[in-house]
């Protein structure tokens, strides 16, 4: 589902249909918060670290995750990731092959994950994070799952999108946000923002006196592959939380964008929907081109027809993430 048009204006006071949706709002709060107050069925002998957010998607948790993973990897920390694997058919938990599985079993995000390390989908996120546990991981990496209590958190990372903050402040339906921002920011032991130098001015300016836990600033950039983007025409299409943000990184690189397909958050990628994009393309004169994230989606005949354009969180700073990663490392260590 797209988002609501009134969502996505950062710090703007809410307008008339989200006053309207405030009571249907506070009761979707109230269910989150009632939920939160159910005992964990699982404590990990490992940290727990959970990559989430406060907004309902589209904030940059997966990038987040794989920066994660791969800076646990160069000190050598075994990092597993436990994920519920949205749209998959699978319940878990079970390994995720990437070169096995498809995403119509275990979901979208875990089959790119799975790429960079190992990756577990359960829909039972405290099922998954024993299976990770017993399969040797010295750290388990949760994505998503801020609101769920089934498994203890050692510590929670908070993600959001500089550019959209927290929206209009108000919860599902009447704005985008799964539990207020006061409640949501006093469980976070780190906020990350990601966007670029105006975003994080903008965010630090509506938000930042909100924030009393570490505050990391980060940026997605596209991943050197030696492609000229300036050179040939693309018809874009992205099934992601912000699509536009897609359309705007292409554009930053120098892409003529002919046309642009936003579509729904995870949508199955059918064999109709890509012929018609297939065949608007032809029509244009256009390259097709999508994101990562889509692109485990596509079926293994398209996969050559479709660019891709990878994207990679780059943090000027990680000493407050490599802080908060000392501090449960050391903590599990403990005798």
């Amino acid at each position: 589902m797209r988002p609501l048009s009134f969502w996505n204006n950062a710090a703007e006071k809410p307008g008339w249909q989200a006053r309207l949706l405030a009571p249907i709002g506070a009761l979707y709060a109230s269910a989150t918060a009632k939920r939160l107050k159910k005992p964990a069925r699982f404590t990990a002998d490992v940290p727990v670290l959970c990559i989430g957010n406060i907004n309902a998607g589209g904030t940059g948790k997966t990038p987040t995750t794989i920066a994660l993973l791969q800076r646990l990897q160069t000190r050598g920390i075994d990092a597993h990731v436990v994920t519920r694997g949205y749209g998959g058919s699978i319940e878990g938990p079970i390994q995720v092959d990437e070169r096995e599985h498809k995403a119509s079993e275990t979901g979208d995000e875990p089959l790119l994950l799975a790429a960079f390390g190992p990756t577990w989908v359960a829909k039972d996120r405290a099922e998954g994070a024993k299976a990770a546990q017993q399969a040797g991981a010295e750290i388990i990496l949760m994505d998503d799952g801020f609101q769920n209590p089934d498994l203890t958190k050692d510590a929670s990372i908070v993600v959001v999108d500089a550019r959209r903050g927290f929206g209009n402040g108000r919860c599902i339906p009447a704005g985008p946000l799964r539990e207020p921002v006061d409640v949501g920011l006093k469980r976070a032991g780190l906020v990350l923002s990601i966007g670029g130098e105006s975003a994080q001015a903008q965010f630090s300016n509506a938000w930042g006196a909100k924030i009393a836990s570490p505050h990391a600033k980060g940026q997605l950039k596209p991943l050197e592959t030696g492609m000229d983007w300036t050179g040939t025409s693309f018809l874009a299409f992205a099934g992601i939380g912000y699509p536009e943000k897609f359309f705007n990184t292409l554009r930053g690189l120098g892409a003529t964008l002919l046309q642009t397909h936003a579509l729904d958050d995870h949508q199955p990628l059918t064999t109709s929907l890509l012929a018609r994009l297939d065949a608007d393309a032809n029509r244009l004169g256009a390259q097709l081109v999508t994101t990562e994230k889509d692109a485990v989606r596509l079926p293994r005949d398209y996969r050559y027809r479709v660019l891709t354009l990878p994207v990679r969180l780059e943090l000027q700073d990680w000493s407050e993430i490599d802080s908060l990663l000392d501090r449960l490392l050391a903590k599990k260590n403990a005798p």
